[in-house]
């Protein structure tokens, strides 16, 4: 293993982009100078980030550095997706604790790239320091859009239909999945030191959790895929939603940023909530109600988005999108309505990073 201090910073960031080939017009200047030059003469310029930090945001008792790679490009670029723009551009900047070896961060950008290279999305800069705290990554991503094309979260309409693609809560599950044979593990290991059983200690070194029959939950957890493919059938089928956002926080909270953000209320039918067969096992084996998952999971980073009501037999077309409900008058209120017609208000329970822990 190389320690990154043998590198030092450029040595560093040569050895993992030197042999980055740049893919868009709009890439003037990628690594390699003080700034990377970009040019879009002709398109509105999209630009979003995200902070991951280790032990908030991923453990790396469960993920590894080239999961984590991808993982970190795909949720940057999927916002990009959630504004009906194209990514061009990504920047990383990492605080590495001196834990971390070359061959590390060769994984990490091994994800990155995988990611990138999926979309076509150029790595242009970034930046390295020191950490005293583990792992801290920040990526921005840079897209572009008509300005006529651009979708934001206000443009709701009474009478307009809500969708989201893909399944929801299945990422939760795969978190709670791997935090309960994390427990069992480390159970099993304070067992063993308690009794100073050496032999028990030794053999824990080939714990092998019990992950059969869910390995979608963990590839929904450990494996983010933007949905840059709807983005595409849009394009294809002429469909302009009228609001939209990715799946961050949860179906619950980001309806609710939609209702607020475009003054409106809504209905969501229960039945119609896409939920994975794995996704509904899990929930029962650990005595969860699997629409709370569904509704304020997270991390699915799927689409949600709202289209008027004309749109119905096109969105009928789309292969994984699923009609889920409808935009009402504000005054009715945000409202979940139950298998059994029971209405209920729809709370924002998804997760916070700024909460009390």
């Amino acid at each position: 293993m190389t320690d990154i201090s043998k590198l030092g910073e450029f040595g560093l960031i040569r050895h993992l982009t030197d042999n980055i080939k740049i893919k868009n017009e709009s890439t003037i200047k990628g690594v390699g100078d003080d700034c990377a030059v970009l040019h879009y003469p002709d398109s509105e310029v999209l630009v979003t980030t995200d902070m991951l930090m280790e032990g908030v945001h991923f453990d790396l008792t469960y993920i590894d550095m080239q999961h984590l790679g991808y993982k970190s490009a795909m949720v940057n670029i999927s916002d990009i997706f959630a504004m009906n723009g194209t990514p061009r551009q990504l920047t990383v900047s990492l605080a590495l604790s001196k834990r971390f070896k070359v061959e590390d961060l060769k994984q990490f950008y091994s994800g990155l790239r995988l990611a990138c290279d999926k979309w076509g999305v150029d790595i242009v800069g970034g930046d390295t320091t020191s950490s005293y705290t583990g792992l801290a990554i920040s990526i921005t991503c840079i897209g572009e859009a008509r300005k006529e094309d651009i979708v934001y979260r206000n443009g709701a309409k009474d009478t307009d239909l809500i969708c989201v693609t893909g399944d929801l809560g299945a990422a939760y599950m795969g978190l709670q999945l791997l935090e309960r044979e994390k427990s069992v593990y480390y159970q099993q290991v304070d067992e063993a030191r308690k009794k100073n059983d050496k032999r028990a200690l030794e053999s824990l070194k080939d714990f092998q959790p019990d992950f059969a029959g869910k390995e979608y939950l963990l590839q929904r957890q450990l494996q983010a895929e933007a949905r840059g493919d709807i983005i595409a059938r849009f394009r294809e089928l002429n469909i302009h939603p009228t609001a939209m956002m990715d799946i961050s926080d949860g179906l619950s909270s980001e309806l609710m940023h939609i209702c607020k953000e475009s003054n409106c209320g809504c209905r969501v039918y229960e039945k119609n909530i896409p939920i994975d067969y794995q996704t509904a096992v899990m929930a029962e084996e650990l005595n969860m109600n699997v629409t709370t998952c569904a509704l304020n999971g997270g991390e699915d980073y799927e689409l949600l988005f709202t289209v008027p009501i004309g749109d119905h037999e096109k969105i009928e077309q789309m292969d994984g999108v699923k009609l889920i409900g409808h935009i009402t008058r504000p005054e009715l209120g945000q409202m979940l309505v139950t298998r059994d017609n029971q209405e209920f208000e729809l709370k924002a329970q998804g997760w916070n990073p700024l909460a009390d822990k």
